[in-house]
């Protein structure tokens, strides 16, 4: 029998946007946000407590009893405090965390909600309808850039963008923790306003649903509003954490729902967010993209007549990269090193720079001098996406990963064709903002910088120690995206070795230059010349230099003996 988690996933993947989530208060547990009883509950404890009388055992019978009807949240919130002021700082210690809860994880989106907002940013989820007052959806989307359409009020309702309009639209059909009019007594929940009902139809009947943290046991109106749709287009998926009660079973069976045991509710959104980018992988546009793109830039690079092409050719698919890049799907707070994790946004980070790569290294082969700044504009664009400083070191190192896979392959690329120009270019020219300074990219993106040596070997697999483990795997990596221009395998290495020498080179140039130490990057050439008894790189090119002398053609270029300010 099929997982019913992975028939979710093709559900939600396979219908882009046409699955609408419901949330109850179980998605916001593990954040420690109470309930509204909860809170209803507190309020009369405090309540009790100013006018000097114990409401113990039972607060809500305590305070029917003695103002002769049923506890109310507006009526307790306006006793306790007089201004709107006043409420909305009683109702923030609820909702908000301090910083000790902060740091405790407390009072924060949870896995829960980013994993939501992921698939929000991807288009997979559009509408989200929620019973919880928090904010936590709405600060888990901010934290990603997107603002979502929030509907908690029927007059909201009125005035809101419609559904197909938005990006994503949230449904707090009991309101908002700072609006005093929440619903939460069983009168209140009964019944909503027409202009609730009229969005809740729509939804409900143009949308499949995943059902997650909500009994269906108390929210009469919005069983109601479920019911009501008789539409069978997309499917009810209702997931179950322990007992469901017979309302709950009376709607699975009345929507004939598919009905998914889970963990948590944290467990479910994570792995539902992996399985489908999981799908997205493996149903990623095909490799003949790749080559159809290469294959119009090489029609525009040959004739002037295309240069506006050739342009938006390269910088849409680097404004398509660096969106993806962007868009924050490498979390560096929260989620902990692991070998897979590691493994993982590697595999993801190549993935989305493959079209460009292959547009790089064309360009950097076959392009003209005149097209040279092309490709260091494309370069810098992806070097100098914002980075947050607050996270794990790891994953704020690796973040330069892309930029050094582009790096070494526009600079193969390069020496393959015997373009030292465009060498220059990219390896003297292209910058970097790095705090408040602008940086030569070769000092700011290094193999040692992105991964260290033990995070280079366990990439490697952890069996074998490795003296430059990230050298290892770019060798490894770069071979197939580079394998029409060098074929040859022992000439490929040739051309890997050679580059990674004078990125050496012009490294320690600078390094003296800027902070007078004679250092740069050691790769594989470094443990080869001292190992082979055959003549190392490192010996070929003091011998061509030698012979040539001026005439050695990477010093043609006058970038290489011009840059950075003199020693």
């Amino acid at each position: 029998m099929i997982d019913p988690l992975i028939s979710l996933a093709f559900s939600v993947y396979s219908n882009k946007g046409v699955y609408a989530l419901l949330l109850g208060s179980g998605v916001s547990r593990t954040a420690e946000i109470p309930t509204s009883w909860e809170i209803v509950t507190d309020l009369i404890r405090k309540l009790a407590k100013i006018n000097g009388e114990d409401c113990e055992p039972d607060p809500a019978l305590w305070y029917e009893e003695k103002h002769e009807e049923k506890p109310s949240y507006s009526r307790i919130l306006n006793a306790l405090a007089d201004t709107s002021s006043e409420r909305n700082q009683l109702l923030k210690a609820y909702f908000e965390p301090t910083d000790e809860e902060r740091e405790q994880g407390k009072k924060i989106p949870t896995e829960a909600h980013k994993a939501i907002a992921q698939l929000v940013a991807k288009g997979y989820i559009r509408v989200i309808i929620t019973t919880n007052f928090d904010r936590l959806l709405e600060r888990s989307l901010e934290e990603i850039s997107l603002t979502p359409t929030v509907i908690s009020t029927p007059d909201s309702a009125e005035g809101a963008l419609p559904i197909a309009h938005s990006a994503c639209t949230i449904i707090k059909v009991h309101g908002d923790y700072l609006d005093t009019r929440i619903k939460n007594t069983t009168e209140e929940l009964a019944e909503y306003d027409p202009r609730i009902n009229v969005i809740l139809d729509q939804v409900f009947d143009e949308y499949g649903l995943i059902i997650c943290g909500w009994s269906a046991e108390w929210d009469e109106a919005l069983r109601a509003a479920i019911l009501r749709s008789k539409s069978r287009r997309f499917s009810t998926y209702f997931t179950i954490k322990g007992h469901l009660g017979e309302k709950a079973n009376q709607l699975i069976q009345a929507k004939q729902a598919n009905a998914i045991d889970i963990e948590s509710a944290d467990n479910l959104f994570q792995e539902l967010h992996e399985k489908v980018l999981s799908l997205e992988d493996y149903n990623k546009s095909h490799p003949l993209s790749s080559k159809l793109a290469v294959a119009s830039e090489k029609r525009y690079i040959l004739d002037d007549r295309y240069k506006i092409r050739l342009h938006d050719l390269v910088m849409q698919e680097t404004e398509k990269a660096y969106l993806e890049l962007k868009t924050k799907k490498f979390p560096i707070q929260g989620v902990k090193f692991s070998p897979e994790e590691l493994k993982k946004r590697v595999k993801t980070y190549e993935s989305i720079i493959e079209i460009l790569q292959a547009l790089l290294i064309t360009g950097c082969y076959w392009g003209l001098d005149s097209q040279t700044y092309l490709w260091m504009q494309s370069m810098e664009r992806i070097a100098n996406i914002d980075k947050d400083g607050n996270g794990l070191t790891v994953w704020i190192n690796l973040s330069d990963y892309p930029s050094l896979l582009l790096l070494y392959s526009c600079g193969i690329a390069s020496i393959a064709a015997k373009n030292y120009d465009t060498l220059a270019t990219i390896l003297t020219k292209a910058t970097v903002r790095e705090y408040n300074e602008i940086v030569p990219m070769v000092l700011s993106i290094k193999s040692p910088k992105v991964m260290e040596t033990d995070v280079g070997n366990i990439l490697l697999g952890g069996e074998q120690k490795y003296y430059v483990p990230v050298s290892e795997h770019l060798f490894a990596v770069l071979r197939d995206p580079l394998r029409d221009i060098l074929p040859d395998d022992r000439k490929f290495e040739s051309c890997f070795d050679r580059f990674e020498y004078l990125l050496a080179l012009i490294n320690a140039d600078l390094e003296a230059k800027r902070n007078r130490r004679f250092w740069g990057p050691i790769g594989r050439f470094g443990w080869k010349a001292s190992r082979s008894m055959e003549r190392t790189i490192i010996k070929e090119i003091e011998d061509e230099a030698t012979e040539a002398k001026d005439s050695w053609p990477p010093l043609f270029p006058h970038q290489f003996r011009r840059f950075g300010p003199e020693a």
